[in-house]
């Protein structure tokens, strides 16, 4: 009798440590963990991969949806040249997904605010990165109010924080649960199969972008790469797939974004 009521805190404690070696693991798995583990189990590479390439996807139907609501008009969002894919949007989802992972049991007023503060830092640092690399600007609120510099705004930080709280809540756990379901094999062929090709794709798309800031500044090809470039991705064709990139000059400065 005396020895089971010394075994059963025992127990208590060790699922305890189970427990607290699950949730850091990522897998948001409150039993044991498993002992054959399923394809992307916890926060490894796989894992943030796709949700990488999930939030590549939502965040174009989102602004495609946003764009067609406002301006009635249905637009390309995509931020790279082949697929419906916006790496902003992905690596937006893995940063709020490691950033806000070891928080997750945090309240829901301090994941806002984190979220609020992570949204609006990554939305000012892409904006900046984008105009000193290539020149150019995607988006700008200057002309809307409780602006940072135009590149982000304190109304959109408030919806960072809204989405970031119902990603960690609600969104990534459902995801987590559906991507370990993938069979084990086919995962880690398609991840890899992706991963070449989302290098190659935003490979690309970068260097035809640089290469059209090139052209607009008036210098020629010097090479048969750069020739390439001209032929396979000229200016006609870049401005339909990105048509809210703006050369970085007063009339795109002051030009509300679409």
């Amino acid at each position: 009798m005396n020895r089971e009521m010394v075994k059963e805190p025992a127990q208590s404690n060790n699922a305890n440590i189970i427990h607290t070696a699950d949730a850091q693991s990522g897998s948001l798995q409150t039993d044991a963990e498993p002992k054959v583990k399923p394809f992307a189990y916890g926060l490894c590479y796989a894992k943030l991969f796709w949700i990488f390439m999930i939030g590549c996807f939502i965040g174009v139907v989102l602004e495609t949806v946003l764009c067609l609501v406002n301006n009635h008009v249905l637009q390309n969002r995509s931020g790279v040249i082949y697929g419906p894919f916006n790496p902003i949007y992905g690596v937006g989802a893995v940063l709020m997904t490691c950033l806000l992972y070891p928080i997750a049991q945090r309240g829901d007023l301090f994941i806002f605010i984190s979220s609020a503060l992570i949204g609006g830092g990554f939305e000012y640092f892409c904006s900046f990165l984008q105009e000193r690399i290539f020149g150019t600007v995607s988006w700008d609120y200057s002309y809307m109010p409780l602006n940072i510099d135009g590149r982000t705004n304190v109304p959109y930080m408030l919806f960072w924080g809204v989405l970031g709280l119902a990603w960690m809540k609600r969104v990534y756990p459902l995801l987590s649960s559906l991507i370990e379901k993938l069979p084990k094999r086919w995962g880690v062929v398609l991840t890899w199969a992706l991963t070449i090709f989302m290098l190659l794709n935003m490979g690309i798309s970068a260097l035809a972008v640089e290469r059209q800031a090139q052209r607009r500044a008036g210098i020629p090809p010097d090479n048969g790469f750069q020739q390439f470039l001209d032929t396979e991705y000229p200016d006609e064709m870049l401005e339909k797939i990105f048509p809210s990139m703006e050369p970085v000059n007063e009339t795109a400065k002051n030009k509300q974004p679409t």
